[in-house]
Formats: C-alpha cells, sequence, structure tokens
C-alpha cells in the first residue's frame, strides 16, 4: 500500500517538472517575441550618411593606378668614360639653359685626344711622302721616256743608213736586220719602262687615298672626341627643373650612363597602368578620369603598351588640364577608365551600403524611420549608383554600411 502512494506522488512531481518548463519555455519565446516585435531597431543621426536620389550623368568606369610625371623630361648621359668630379646643382633646384649642372673628370679623354692628335699628323706626313714619291715617279719616266725617246731616234737613223749602204753595196743585209733589231728592243724596253711607271703611280695614287681615309676617319674620330669633351662639362640644353642627379663624386661612370634628368614642369602626364584580364576594355581615346583628393581632372588614353609585364599593361592619358596646380612628379593617384556614359537615369551617391550586386537592400529614410527596400541598380563608379528601380527621385537613402541590420525590416533613427 505505502509502495502505490510512493508512485503515485512520484508522477505527480514528475508532471509539475514538466509543467514547470513548458510554462518557462512558454515564457522565454514570448519574451523573444516581446522584444523582436515591441524593441524596434534604433540608430543616431551620427552613425550614419545619407544621400538623395537625383537624375543626372552616370559613368561606368573601371580601377585603374597612376602616377604622375612630367610630359618632357631629357636625360642628360656621360658623352665619355670619366668619373664625376663636382656637382654644381641638386634636384630641384631650376635650371636655364646652358647652365652648367654636373663637371666630369677629362683628363683620360684629354689623353685619349692628344694621341689622336698625333696619328693624325703622322698620316698626313705619310701622305705628303707619298705624293712626293709620286711626283719623282712622274720626273723619272719623263726623264727616261725622253732617254729612251732619243736612243730610239739614234736606233732609227742608224737602221736608215744600214739600208743606204746596203742599196749602195757597201754594207750588208745582215747589219740592216741587226739594226732594226735594236732599234725594236729599245721600242719595247721603252714601252716596258712605260707600263713600269704607269703602274707604280697608279699604286701610289691608291696609297695616297688609302692613306687619306684614314685621314679623315681619324678626324671625324677626333672631331667626335672634341665634341664629347666638350659635352663633358654637364650643361642643360632647354629650362626645366633637375628632378635627378647623380651625386656620387668620385665615382665612376661610363659612356652613356644616365648623370641627370631635367623635367618641364609646365605639363604633366600620368602613366598609368592595370591589371591584363581588363585589357580588352581600354582603347585609345577613351575617357579617364584622375582624383587627386577631393581634385577630379580629366583626360583620354594614348600610347598603351603592347607589351605586357607582371601581368599588368601599361598606357598613358594625356590629360586636358596639364597644367594643373594639384599635379606633382612622381605622384600616385587614382585612375578611372570610363568604359560607359548613360544621360539622364536615376543615381545616388556610392557608399558601403552597395555591395556590387545587381540586386540590393537598402535602407529609406522617412519621418526618422529608416525602411528596408530592394531596388535594382544598373552602372556604377567610385562616386555613383544607377537606380533603375525601387526608387525615385528625391528618397533618401541610408549610404553606410548596415550589415548589423540586415534582419530588421525597420530602423528608428534618432537626432
Amino acid at each position: 500500500m505505502d509502495k502505490l502512494i510512493e508512485e503515485e506522488v512520484l508522477a505527480k512531481n514528475k508532471k509539475k517538472n514538466y509543467l514547470l518548463v513548458s510554462i518557462i519555455l512558454i515564457l522565454l519565446i514570448a519574451s523573444i517575441w516581446f522584444v523582436r516585435f515591441y524593441f524596434k531597431a534604433a540608430l543616431t543621426e551620427a552613425n550614419i550618411t545619407t544621400a538623395k536620389v537625383e537624375t543626372g550623368i552616370i559613368e561606368n568606369t573601371i580601377n585603374a593606378t597612376g602616377e604622375v610625371l612630367p610630359e618632357f623630361e631629357e636625360v642628360l648621359t656621360s658623352p665619355i668614360n670619366a668619373s664625376i668630379k663636382n656637382v654644381l646643382m641638386d634636384a630641384g633646384k631650376k635650371v636655364n639653359k646652358g647652365q652648367s649642372i654636373l663637371l666630369l673628370d677629362k683628363s683620360v679623354s684629354q689623353t685619349d685626344y692628344g694621341k689622336l692628335q698625333f696619328q693624325m699628323e703622322s698620316k698626313q706626313n705619310e701622305i705628303s711622302k707619298l705624293k712626293l714619291d709620286l711626283e719623282k715617279s712622274f720626273f723619272d719616266v719623263k726623264s727616261s721616256n725622253a732617254i729612251k725617246q732619243l736612243r730610239i731616234s739614234n736606233l732609227k737613223d742608224a737602221v736608215s743608213s744600214a739600208k743606204r749602204l746596203l742599196k749602195a753595196g757597201g754594207g750588208t743585209k745582215e747589219d740592216v736586220e741587226r739594226a732594226e733589231l735594236d732599234l725594236k728592243v729599245a721600242e719595247l724596253e721603252k714601252l716596258q719602262l712605260e707600263n713600269e711607271i704607269k703602274s707604280k703611280q697608279q699604286t701610289m695614287k691608291i696609297e695616297i687615298r688609302e692613306a687619306e681615309i684614314a685621314l679623315a676617319i681619324q678626324k671625324n674620330d677626333l672631331d667626335a672626341l672634341k665634341r664629347k669633351l666638350d659635352l663633358a662639362d654637364v650643361t642643360a640644353t632647354r629650362p626645366g627643373v633637375i628632378t635627378w642627379v647623380n651625386k656620387n663624386i668620385g665615382s665612376s661612370v661610363h659612356e652613356g650612363d644616365a648623370l641627370v634628368r631635367i623635367a618641364d614642369l609646365s605639363g604633366f602626364k600620368v602613366a598609368g597602368s592595370m591589371s591584363d584580364n581588363l585589357l580588352d576594355k581600354i582603347h585609345n581615346n577613351m575617357a579617364a578620369i584622375i582624383r587627386i583628393g577631393d581634385t577630379q581632372l580629366r583626360g583620354s588614353v594614348v600610347n598603351i603598351s603592347p607589351a605586357v609585364t607582371n601581368a599588368t599593361v601599361s598606357f598613358d592619358i594625356q590629360l586636358n588640364q596639364k597644367d594643373s596646380k594639384v599635379l606633382r612628379p612622381n605622384q600616385k593617384v587614382d585612375v578611372f577608365l570610363v568604359t560607359d556614359t548613360r544621360n539622364g537615369v536615376l543615381r545616388v551617391a556610392n557608399g558601403p551600403a552597395f555591395n556590387g550586386s545587381n540586386l540590393q537592400e537598402i535602407f529609406v529614410l522617412k519621418n526618422g524611420i529608416a525602411e528596408k527596400r530592394t531596388v535594382k541598380t544598373g552602372l556604377s563608379n567610385f562616386d555613383y549608383v544607377e537606380i533603375l528601380s525601387g526608387l525615385k527621385a528625391g528618397d533618401e537613402i541610408i549610404t553606410s554600411d548596415m550589415a548589423d541590420f540586415k534582419n530588421s525590416e525597420k530602423v528608428t533613427i534618432s537626432r
């Protein structure tokens, strides 16, 4: 009997426990429901940024990076192998045309210049000697020719005499033949001498011409070295500003090494670069926007490089206002290339509330209440987002990040 009573008590206690747990769960659910539906999410105006929907122009852009460079920059290089002797002007200084910037040690090149001068004098003496030899050969051929001609004339007389004697019976046929043979030999010797002298003269003329060519080459080398020595006193060829100078006094430089950079800061350009994945979207004369702080400058794309380096493609931007006061050499800037433009569309200022997808959930602000709304977007850039549907002109939206309220349909905005 006691055992049955005990089981009944235990059963009643168990029912009470179940009932208590159920009541606690119901109260907890009711509390959550009450908090969710009777305590609305809230923000203050200081914690948000807003913008109004308006009608205007929207430009779709792709991002790139850029560096401001002088539109014209001249590089002065070392004309000779030398060492830096003195630096007269530092980077940042303005220079005028003809103003000296840097001095090089020219002693080695000056020694080479002296050697070339001696070689030229030696070559000139060689040419003079060849010309004297040529003149002597002319004299020799004239003298020898005259002597041979006298001998031939004498032999001709001898032939005539031998023939007269033979006719008169006082000579023999052999005497005539001997005299004729001697004449022929003399004529052949004269011809041989003339040919030898002529060949020698032609050879000497060729030697003189070769010597004159070698002298002309040496003269050109001497003139070139003279010009290089003159350029060794590095001077500005036009007015501008020194952007860089090699200040390592005493260091060796080779011919062609850069010594000074002079820029004309009256005009600038922008050297841009972007990922090669977007190469098909860029073309010459493409509109570009350059952002420098709060300032925007416009220009157009020119000189697209055909080569891809480290997965990037480079290009130049010609600025509409290339002499703007905000431009500085080697300044890093943001570049936006305009791929499409639409007029008379609904647009709103871009901000963290937009994540780049076509369908966006944003909060529209009215009478202190921000209500969630789904909108469809179109083109976008750094400044604006195009609104295709879901909003009308004059609507005010929250542009700051509202990710913490993604589960809220309404948010109260307090002052």
